[in-house]
């Protein structure tokens, strides 16, 4: 089964003690940029949480000393499901749909 998808909110940013609010079940959710509304990433997963929680870590940088670059200003949305199954056919039929259009639109 799917729930609805969730209103988009602001993804947190280190060091302001903002925190994410996303469901600890499977699910889809998706992230884009704030500015443009462009997609940054999207997926289905067991733990949706856990999955949003690891996506700025990937910027980070083990071989410099440096400081990570600025994380852009990210929204984020998520859609909770009962299975994994049914977030990746969930995730399969949006898909879909997205390349159907951008088809149809070229």
């Amino acid at each position: 089964m799917i729930s609805t998808w969730s209103e988009w909110k602001r993804y947190p940013r280190a060091g302001r003690g903002e925190n994410l609010e996303a469901p600890i079940t499977p699910g889809i959710y998706e992230v884009r940029f704030a500015a443009t509304g462009a997609l940054h990433s999207f997926g289905a997963v067991d733990n949706v949480a856990q999955a949003l929680a690891l996506l700025p870590s990937a910027s980070k940088s083990w071989f410099s000393r440096r400081a990570a670059a600025e994380t852009p200003d990210l929204e984020y949305r998520t859609c909770a499901t009962s299975t994994k199954a049914d977030a990746k056919a969930a995730a399969d039929r949006m898909i879909g749909r997205r390349e159907t259009y951008l088809s149809g639109a070229a």
